[in-house]
């Protein structure tokens, strides 16, 4: 007969935050929409002193970020910008209005005077009943559980703690099927309703996509991809709203110009953007 220990809640929600990062990560992967969203273009062309770089902006996919990248663009906001941070074999970053004033400290802290809130998933209709598979089981996890254990660590309810071992037991998420979402809403007192998201759009090779420093908090600092695996530990946390079409040999060679501690580019060495033009190429 084999004896299992009763897992502490805590030991269980950390067990299972490792697992659902890990299913979630490999599920969005394989919801990406960005075909279907990408039919309506937004041609660029970015001047820099280092080159020009051709990209084509995806209304339909980011709307939002992509009317603030035309609308900054149109009133001049960009020119005189330069790529403030710049990582080889990762991607180059520009748009922070602080590289105009000469002091290279706060350059990457400025924005606009405002925020907006990330493009990054399609929101799907909401799902009740069975859970039908591990997406769908590792959004409830995250929506109804998790909370659920936060504030009640020591007096969770029983059954869902069996649920919990069972599944550490069996790494999987089957004994978790086998209940409704009804059932983890009841017993948590959730009113928690699922919907599963669907990633637009991978962060990949020679995509634009919008800096952040957190969640909901976009501005007018992007960066362009210039790992060609792509970045997809950024999935899901950064908006990416189109794809350079020409001019990626400029933008590598952005990406290794010298640079000091902080990968700002020298100086004598650095990359300005002296016109961002919106229209056909």
């Amino acid at each position: 007969m084999t004896y299992h220990t009763k897992l502490n809640p805590l030991a269980v929600l950390l067990v299972f935050i490792l697992l659902c990062i890990t299913m979630l990560l490999h599920s969005s992967q394989g919801s990406t929409l960005r075909v279907e969203l990408t039919e309506t273009k937004v041609n660029v062309i970015m001047e820099t002193t280092q080159g020009t770089i051709e990209l084509e902006l995806w209304l339909d996919l980011a709307p939002k970020t992509v009317q603030n990248f035309i609308d900054l663009s149109e009133s001049g906001f960009f020119d005189g910008i330069y790529f403030h941070r710049v990582i080889p074999n990762f991607m180059i970053q520009s748009g922070c209005p602080n590289t105009k004033d000469g002091d290279r400290g706060n350059d990457g802290r400025g924005n606009p005077s405002y925020r907006f809130e990330d493009e990054c998933y399609l929101e799907g209709t909401e799902i009740t009943g069975v859970i039908p598979d591990e997406e769908v089981a590792a959004l409830v996890y995250e929506k109804i559980l998790i909370p659920y254990l936060q504030i009640n660590q020591q007096n969770s309810d029983p059954e869902i703690i069996a649920v919990l071992n069972a599944c550490q037991d069996a790494q999987s998420w089957a004994p978790f099927m086998k209940r409704t979402i009804e059932f983890y809403q009841d017993k948590t007192g959730s009113q928690e309703k699922i919907r599963p998201r669907h990633l637009k759009a991978s962060v990949d090779y020679g995509y634009i996509a919008m800096a952040n420093s957190g969640p909901n908090t976009n501005g007018s600092q992007f960066f362009i991809v210039t790992n060609r695996a792509g970045a997809p530990h950024l999935n899901g946390k950064h908006t990416v709203f189109g794809k350079v079409t020409k001019g990626m040999d400029i933008a590598h060679k952005i990406e290794n110009l010298p640079r000091d501690a902080n990968d700002n580019p020298l100086p004598e060495n650095q990359a300005v953007i002296t016109r961002i033009t919106i229209g056909n190429l």
